[in-house]
């Protein structure tokens, strides 16, 4: 008899279980953690029947390969990426039935940087404060895969979906646009820095990871010398550290932090970040005026 899980060949360059993450602990110094695209986790899922919240895995750049333990529908999207199941190419982007013991193999990604793989039943890894997400900064949830790992399997709890046609997957952008609202420390800035910050040219820098998107551009001029006390963080959060680079903040982001924060990133782009290769162009832009507004966390 076969049982519900599946072995880890090989884990790939990251990845890692993901949900919905844990959002409402940022009191306890706990981050939300959670997949960094979640339009594409919440689309695999429901190409193999899951319910929103079931964990998947999120990989980065370079794929993973599987072999289930037992018969299961997955499916892999995300950033595209080829898919063969014991060598002979499936469909990407829909659900596919494979045998137990069968090898699936995630490829590097073509474009974007994270492919996620999803499993009817869900990844059953025991939550951790009501979620099974991997959280990189806190060390909370299960580890990143590696090699020869087995994790459990949940019992399908829906059909798989039937395509008539195509599955709308956003696509990993040529250019990454983010809409801001500046502040709480706009004033921690020169007009200046304000302006380079929407109107220069910034790319993504290869040091980002799931705790922020590092940018590469010209460094923001600091109107106030000095370090803030410790104060809370938020998703999107543009931090400026020392070297004058903003930082938006990822889903494992610290729940506080020292750096001044220039301006919030509207959480609806926060899934194209994710998928934004290094050398990616960004464009910080403005959806309203700080300096006569102060700062207003509301969206447009």
């Amino acid at each position: 008899m076969t049982d519900r899980a599946f072995a880890v060949v090989r884990a790939g360059a990251l990845t890692t279980v993901q949900d919905l993450g844990r959002p409402g602990h940022a009191h306890l110094g706990v981050p939300r953690s959670g997949a960094l695209d979640p339009q594409s986790a919440g689309l695999v899922n429901r190409l193999v029947g899951n319910p929103p919240r079931a964990a998947v895995l999120e990989t980065t750049l370079n794929g993973c390969v599987l072999r289930p333990r037992c018969a299961v529908t997955v499916a892999v999207g995300g950033a595209p990426c080829s898919v063969t199941v014991d060598g002979r190419p499936v469909a990407w982007g829909a659900p596919v039935r494979i045998a137990a013991g069968s090898l699936l193999e995630a490829g590097p990604a073509v474009r974007g940087v994270r492919s996620y793989v999803a499993f009817a039943g869900g990844i059953a890894v025991d939550p951790v404060l009501g979620s099974r997400s991997t959280d990189l900064l806190s060390g909370l949830g299960p580890t990143p895969l590696t090699d020869g790992s087995v994790l459990p399997l949940g019992k399908p709890a829906g059909s798989p979906a039937r395509l008539d046609g195509g599955v709308p997957w956003p696509a990993p952008p040529a250019e990454l646009v983010l809409r801001v609202r500046f502040g709480p420390r706009a004033d921690w800035f020169t007009d200046a820095a304000l302006n380079t910050l929407t109107r220069a040219a910034y790319r993504v820098s290869s040091a980002s990871n799931r705790i922020g998107l590092r940018t590469e551009g010209p460094s923001l001029e600091r109107a106030l010398p000095g370090e803030l006390p410790s104060e809370g963080m938020v998703l999107g959060a543009v931090q400026v550290p020392p070297d004058g680079c903003p930082v938006v903040f990822l889903a494992d982001h610290p729940t506080t932090g020292g750096y001044p924060v220039l301006a919030v990133v509207d959480e609806r782009d926060l899934a194209a970040a994710a998928q934004a290769v290094p050398g990616t162009p960004v464009r910080f832009v403005p959806v309203r005026s700080a300096r006569s507004a102060g700062y207003d966390s509301g969206v447009p």
